[in-house]
């Protein structure tokens, strides 16, 4: 007969999706660091069982930490996850970890350098090449 779906899909579950999620309360709206930021380590990181390769409870990552922002993604569509990369921690297994926005404070502004560069070239264009 096969399987009867009315009996286990409850079709009044709210599902959550990008565009209905709404953004954990400890995320701001629009991310608040940027890729190559460097952020400090406000707090120590701990594995809560996403690290395979150390037993949960293991010391990830020490408070005070500096690194750099190396992408930004979300987990279940509501929560930032940056992944920071640590360089020359000594006492860390790992120099990579994943980092929730109130876990990170800026040790710089950012620059989006992309944007930058594209409008000096529009400038340069205006200044250099007329349309006459």
């Amino acid at each position: 007969m096969g399987v009867n779906h009315k009996e286990i899909v409850d079709a009044n579950t709210f599902l959550h999706d990008s565009v209905t999620a709404n953004r954990s309360g400890k995320d701001e709206e629009k991310a608040k660091f940027g890729i190559g930021q460097k952020v400090k380590l406000i707090k120590e990181i701990v594995n809560d069982g996403t690290y395979p390769h150390a037993p949960i409870g293991t010391l990830l990552m020490p408070e005070g930490s500096i690194g750099y922002i190396k992408s930004v993604g979300e987990f279940l569509q509501v929560i930032r996850v940056y992944e920071v990369h640590f360089f020359g921690v000594m006492d860390a297994p790992v120099e990579i970890v994943g980092c929730r926005e109130h876990e990170l404070e800026a040790m710089e502004d950012y620059r989006n350098e992309v944007e930058e560069e594209l409008e000096f070239m529009r400038k340069h264009r205006e200044k250099y090449y007329s349309k006459d």
